[in-house]
């Protein structure tokens, strides 16, 4: 008997076709996931959270789609096109949370140069006294 084959059952299928199947499954569930997570009022408090949240299943993600491989079913392919759909919904609205941040960091950093102007506002001056430029020659 070969090896891919599951001969307990009346019909013999191929557990490789299962196999491919249920990390597609797997796959389409850690993406949706994915969706729910970036689909929450995220806010500065719970953005970190959110962010190793988004990176966990990201990576738990890829590890998933590296094991996919072809041929495909039918029910496969209409599965990959969802899978695709949400990913374009995925990629928008994490690009939505980096501009965000990158928004956020801009802010901090416009703080900190104003409190430091703040404490020391002579910091930047530039000044030329006790200079004497002579004219004559």
């Amino acid at each position: 008997m070969e090896a891919g084959y599951n001969t307990n059952e009346k019909n013999a299928i191929c557990t490789g076709r299962t196999s491919i199947m249920n990390r597609l499954q797997k796959t389409y569930k850690v993406t949706k996931q994915l969706e729910e997570v970036l689909n929450e009022n995220i806010n500065g408090k719970d953005r970190n959270a959110v962010i190793e949240q988004v990176n966990h299943l990201v990576e738990q993600r890829g590890d998933l789609l590296s094991e996919i491989t072809s041929p495909y079913s039918e029910e496969e392919k209409q599965l990959g096109k969802e899978l695709v759909k949400l990913n374009e919904q995925i990629q928008e609205k994490m690009n939505n949370l980096f501009d965000d941040l990158k928004v956020e960091m801009k802010q901090v950093k416009k703080q900190k140069k104003s409190n430091r102007t703040y404490v020391n506002p002579y910091e930047n001056v530039k000044t030329m006294d006790g200079m004497y430029m002579d004219s004559k020659k």
